[in-house]
């Protein structure tokens, strides 16, 4: 076998005297020469020993490779270390061998399939007779540590397909030799040796078991071969890894954190909604939970108000040819609820809104007078998501988007988008979310359309960014089949992302439904289709919320802003008749005049995160007032009935009610003053 040492080997690398020199070009542009072929791992020893010590692979003219890889002629280098973000990967890649390495030391007939990288971390999928128990996962983690701790050399080998084949025949790892049968090109492979353990892969990996020190094995779950469920069954082991300890350790408290904020447990514990087997996928929505849900619909139907948008529905269930016309059972149809009806005709439930939009657009004549024409309607769909990805709110099969349509002019197209992205980051803002990051997702290879339009469609969508000054992030390829896209991604209080909203700029699907506007010239043109969600999945938007708040929903939007409680039976009609009161005033509230010591009810209370608790004992009675608290403890004092009234109408409106007033002023002095000139 041909050696391509590691770095910790360097005695194997000695190039021939006499071979060609080699210039390397550093990221800061200064240029290093060297008299002979080099290694990325002696480059870094050039330049310094701390520098070498911490330098795990090379981005090579832009190509990761592995330290020890030999530079034969000039070039760029950049070195890798645990710093850079390829370098984590590279780290996770490399627990993953790990793993196997003592897998195979305390289960010898498991057999390896793959152990890719993944999200912060990386998984391991293999072949076992019974099923890893917590206690196998402990055990394989003491091991990876232990073999960690030897400060090993990962050896990686060039080696020709016919000895990679004997080696794995040898050591019967049969799902390595079928997926070596997938890359019938392939001369050559590489195998990384972690001792006794030999793995095959492309790389690059660490060059020593130093950089792997901070992980953590996380969970068991189970897989199929090439994930098709109608083959043989595996196990999969997933883990986590990081530069360095602290890394890790921030890691796992943000782990426990969420599970804290999992929306499924509080939404158990603050009773708003369930799942059950009868409607796998779909929500149960208890009384609170739907109210919350309802209050979201209504925040978003007064925003679109304001913002020129009609509302409209579309039905639930169209047929099979509308489907065909937009793309969507060529694209879709895999993921669609279908059925045949007794004349013969294909029906399917709608996984999207479009094209009944399209034809509300359509019923009747349009002329460019009448655009942007803006529609907005809270539509029901139904996708089939596999149930093993159906996550409580987060993923399910029957939810609702805020969905809107914009058909406008070319011209009017740049300002309809810079509308759009005002309005979703000042939605964003109002709900806590300030940290909201864009992605322009461009033309993927399976697509509509020329590439003339989508040139257009694509550049109104950067020239509306620049024009705005926002950052953004191009995702090449990973656009809609019909349009590019913007992807409107939150980070939460915890530091997890979460794509929302977006925007799609489309010239297909007005195209294919034959839709048109009468110009002003009087001929006949087709508008531009912008398709908008802010909220996107508003049952996945709620999980977000219950998470980001922890369950403390802003006050304007819980599903109970105020329980007003009794301290013994003597106040039991006055606290009724407060929360009466309040609740004809606007605020959600009830009251509690059960026969329980008052520090259980505050506490029950807080537990149940409502953000403001009223206490009325015989002197409240007496004087006609009521006690203040808030769900975090802050005594708000007693206050008269109207005040405390007022109080809470303040810190209880919706954010957009001072903006809507602020507006309705406006257009009143804008009014009053076409008055006064009319009469002058």
């Amino acid at each position: 076998m041909t050696v391509n040492s590691s770095s910790d080997d360097m005695s194997q690398q000695s190039p021939a005297a006499g071979e060609a020199s080699v210039t390397l070009t550093l990221p800061d542009g200064s240029q290093r020469h060297f008299e002979q072929p080099v290694s990325v791992a002696q480059v870094a020893e050039a330049i310094g020993p701390g520098l070498a010590r911490q330098t795990l692979a090379g981005k090579l003219d832009g190509q990761l490779v592995d330290a020890c890889e030999l530079i034969v002629a000039d070039a760029s280098l950049q070195l890798i270390t645990p710093r850079d973000a390829e370098g984590l990967e590279i780290i996770r890649h490399s627990c993953a061998h790990l793993l196997g390495h003592a897998v195979k030391q305390l289960y010898p007939q498991a057999r390896m399939v793959i152990g890719p990288v993944i999200e912060e971390g990386f998984y391991y999928d293999i072949a076992h007779e019974r099923p890893f128990t917590p206690d196998d996962l402990a055990a394989i983690e003491a091991r990876m540590v232990e073999l960690a701790a030897r400060d090993y050399a990962v050896i990686k080998r060039m080696t020709p397909r016919a000895e990679v084949i004997e080696l794995f025949r040898q050591r019967g790892e049969d799902y390595k030799l079928r997926l070596i049968d997938d890359m019938p090109e392939q001369a050559a492979m590489g195998l990384y040796f972690h001792e006794e353990y030999v793995d095959m892969c492309r790389g690059p990996h660490v060059p020593n078991t130093r950089f792997l020190r901070a992980f953590k094995l996380t969970r068991l779950a189970g897989a199929y071969w090439r994930g098709d469920a109608n083959n043989e069954q595996l196990q999969r082991i997933y883990g986590t890894a990081w530069a360095d300890r602290k890394q890790l350790k921030a890691y796992l408290q943000r782990i426990e954190e969420a599970e804290q904020r999992d929306h499924r447990r509080l939404g158990r514990q603050l009773d708003l909604f369930h799942f059950q087997d009868d409607a796998p996928g779909a929500v149960f929505w208890h009384p609170r939970g739907w109210t919350l849900f309802q209050q979201l619909i209504a925040y978003m139907r007064r925003r679109q108000q304001d913002a020129g948008y009609v509302e409209v529905n579309s039905p639930d269930v169209m047929d099979r040819s509308l489907w065909e016309i937009s793309g969507h059972w060529h694209n879709y149809r895999d993921h669609m609820f279908t059925t045949d009806t007794e004349d013969g005709r294909a029906l399917a439930l709608k996984p999207m809104n479009c094209p009944g939009s399209v034809l509300l657009y359509r019923h009747g004549l349009k002329s460019y007078r009448d655009l942007p024409i803006r529609m907005g309607e809270f539509g029901k769909v139904h996708r089939y998501e596999p149930s093993g990805a159906l996550h409580g709110l987060l993923r399910v099969r029957h939810f609702t988007q805020d969905d809107a349509h914009i058909y406008c002019t070319p011209a009017q197209m740049d300002g309809e988008c810079r509308a759009i992205i005002d309005l979703v980051l000042d939605i964003y803002r109002q709900f806590g979310f300030t940290d909201v990051r864009i992605k322009l997702s461009t033309r993927p290879d399976n697509r509509m359309g020329d590439d003339a339009s989508w040139d257009l469609v694509e550049n109104a969508l950067i020239h509306a960014l620049q024009g705005m000054e926002l950052e953004y992030q191009v995702n090449p390829g990973e656009g809609a089949f019909y349009g590019p896209k913007l992807e409107f991604v939150l980070r939460d209080a915890i530091g997890r992302d979460w794509q929302c909203g977006t925007l799609q700029v489309d010239m297909n699907l007005p195209e294919r439904f034959g839709i048109e506007y009468v110009a002003e010239d009087g001929q006949r043109k087709r508008p531009v289709m912008l398709h908008r969600a802010l909220f996107g999945s508003l049952e996945r938007f709620t999980g977000i919320l219950i998470e980001h708040h922890a369950g403390k929903l802003p006050a304007w939007l819980s599903p109970l802003q105020v329980m007003v409680l009794s301290i013994t039976e003597g106040q039991a009609e006055y606290v009724t008749e407060v929360a009466r009161w309040l609740a004809d005033a606007g605020v959600r509230a009830e009251a509690d005049v059960r026969n329980e010591k008052i520090g259980y009810k505050v506490r029950e209370q807080t537990l149940a995160r409502t953000p403001y608790l009223l206490v009325a004992g015989g002197r409240e009675y007496a004087a006609g007032s009521i006690a203040i608290r808030s769900r975090d403890g802050e005594d708000l004092g007693v206050m008269p009935l109207q005040q405390a009234l007022d109080y809470l109408l303040e810190h209880t409106a919706t954010p957009d009610q001072a903006a809507r007033l602020s507006t309705q002023q406006a257009r009143y002095r804008r009014l009053t003053q076409v008055v006064e000139v009319e009469h002058e």
